[in-house]
């Protein structure tokens, strides 16, 4: 297997803007693993809080010998090569993962949602998310989601209340909130909470900072909307640190290195009767198909990545009424639209 990476940036439609600041871009590394005439292509995206670049990601896959590897089929037994290399570097396991079922699906000619077993017709609504902005802005977003009967509303900061009064007042439609970690007194939370409860909020999510489990089991236990962790797990081994602090995990390739490893969090998740929310970070339909995939066995979605960048060089998972549909193509289901690796 030939393996070859090509460094690129998404740009927002607009700035985006969480608890711990804007931005308008997001670095990402495109990669390509060739076998026997078939390519799989995976995606490494690297929002700031992973602590990732094009130089670290480029630096960890020159380190990679995948040539050694005949077995393309093999999908476990490489990635746990993969993720031996080195600490960290989640995101640029994840693009390998990624780019891996791709080919093997190929070669099979079959999608990763049958590969696993999934069934496409219990894939849920995506959420549109709705970053921290003024009122008139958050009012303006709105209007172009329609379609979409899910929102998503970044929280954590000093006018939480104002955004959630703009929401409600704006817009019928159900919505989280994402707090990014962005609240620090529980009592505050509790009572942020109650008040959404009235305002069709389905769940918060990542409250508190990662590294507080005391005030979120507290929460948990108080809270009439189910709490949701992010940051908070991140891999397979987080589940059983965080899950009596939280109803639920969300689960996103690029923090956990890829398909394998999520799905084998999705088995652990159930089985502790955990709920499930497949995320995104900013990614485009490269990685957002690959988490497609495994969608159906979730409660919720939030995979609009490709909704919220101008330069999407590839075709993926569609949207119908906000629904996710994953089509019958072999793979991911997403394919390259411009030629970036030659």
């Amino acid at each position: 297997m030939k393996l070859i990476w090509k460094p690129f940036t998404l740009q927002f439609k607009h700035p985006f803007r969480i608890a711990h600041g804007v931005r308008s871009s997001t670095a990402v590394m495109y990669i390509r693993i060739d076998h026997e005439g078939f390519s799989g292509y995976g995606e490494a995206s690297m929002p700031p809080y992973l602590g990732e670049s094009h130089e670290s990601v480029a630096a960890f896959l020159g380190r990679l010998d995948l040539a050694q590897f005949k077995d393309p089929f093999d999908i476990s037994s490489i990635m746990a090569y993969v993720d031996q290399v080195a600490d960290g570097n989640t995101a640029a396991k994840a693009s390998v993962d990624i780019a891996l079922h791709d080919l093997a699906c190929k070669l099979l000619g079959k999608t990763v949602h049958a590969y696993y077993g999934a069934d496409p017709d219990r894939a849920p609504f995506t959420s549109f998310t709705i970053g921290m902005d003024e009122p008139e802005l958050i009012r303006s977003k709105i209007e172009e989601t329609d379609g979409f009967p899910i929102l998503k509303v970044k929280l954590g900061g000093t006018n939480d209340r104002l955004i959630i009064e703009t929401v409600h007042a704006s817009t019928t439609k159900i919505f989280s909130v994402d707090v990014n970690q962005g609240w620090t007194d529980r009592e505050y939370a509790l009572d942020m909470i109650y008040r959404m409860k009235e305002m069709n909020v389905s769940f918060v999510e990542q409250p508190f900072d990662r590294f507080n489990l005391d005030d979120h089991a507290w929460l948990k236990e108080q809270s009439p909307l189910p709490i949701i962790a992010d940051e908070s797990c991140q891999r397979y081994t987080d589940i059983e640190h965080c899950r009596h602090a939280f109803h639920g995990i969300n689960i996103k390739l690029m923090k956990c290195t890829g398909l394998s490893e999520a799905k084998r969090m999705i088995d652990y998740a159930q089985k502790c009767q955990l709920k499930i929310l497949i995320g995104c970070m900013s990614e485009s339909s490269c990685a957002v198909s690959a988490a497609a995939q495994l969608s159906p066995f979730a409660q919720w979605a939030d995979l609009d990545g490709p909704l919220l960048i101008k330069n999407d060089i590839f075709e993926g998972l569609k949207f119908v009424c906000g629904k996710i549909t994953l089509s019958g193509l072999p793979g991911n289901g997403a394919y390259l639209k411009e030629t970036v690796f030659d």
